[in-house]
């Protein structure tokens, strides 16, 4: 039996990728989309709720009665250079006092690599991996049930994932590996179902030549190690 999920950003490479794996777990997503965002046919027939992250009122109210959210929003590279602190904090402070207004208390956040660093080349777009960071933190002081999944570089690849191993540590141990952005999606849905993901930033690359692994067994590595 699945749980009713809402995916916000899900217009985007990730946040569509999510609403895929969602669907293929047999989960009910509800998709919060930018009023003239476009979606791929195959999620057209979704429950799709447009509007704008500032409307305290229809975010209330596209939230309401899911189980869990997945906060996929991330400012696009733009020559707007306030998108980073609209989006990635400013925005999801909103998302999080809305799952707070209605009872959404499972929420996981699609972040980065090397969130919080300010010597980094991403923060000549507009400070990106410092709001992320703060984006984190409200997250992390929320009081809800959370997971932060940081990804490594993003790419479109979709071919041999079935074989590509995903290495997952713990926070600021990773630098710039990549992964795709299928497998970042397929590890939000993990974490959904990995209790002992709440409370923790998941780092996330990938390679062909790791072995597989569940989210579950990684963590349980990580908490050994670290005993």
């Amino acid at each position: 039996m699945g749980i009713k999920l809402a995916i916000s950003g899900a217009s985007g490479k990730t946040g569509y990728r999510v609403a895929e794996e969602a669907l293929k777990e047999g989960n009910q997503v509800r998709l919060l989309l930018r009023p003239n965002s476009l979606l791929p046919d195959n999620l057209s027939q979704c429950d799709l709720r447009r509007l704008s992250l500032a409307d305290e009122t229809a975010l209330d109210e596209a939230l309401e009665g899911c189980d869990a959210l997945v906060l996929a929003t991330g400012a696009r590279p733009s020559a707007d250079l306030t998108g980073p602190a609209r989006v990635d904090a400013l925005g999801v402070r909103q998302q999080i006092a809305s799952c707070k207004r209605v009872g959404v208390k499972r929420v996981v956040l699609v972040s980065s690599l090397c969130a919080g660093r300010w010597l980094h080349p991403l923060n000549l777009f507009g400070l990106i991996l410092v709001w992320k960071r703060l984006g984190e933190q409200a997250l992390e002081q929320s009081g809800l049930d959370w997971t932060v999944i940081r990804p490594g570089g993003l790419n479109d690849r979709e071919e041999n994932l079935e074989k590509e191993g995903i290495l997952f540590t713990g926070a600021d141990c990773q630098e710039d590996a990549r992964i795709p952005r299928r497998l970042v999606a397929r590890c939000c849905i993990e974490a959904l179902k990995t209790p002992s993901s709440i409370g923790r930033i998941i780092e996330v690359t990938s390679d062909p030549d790791l072995k597989r692994i569940t989210m579950q067994q990684a963590l349980k590595n990580i908490n050994a190690l670290a005993s």
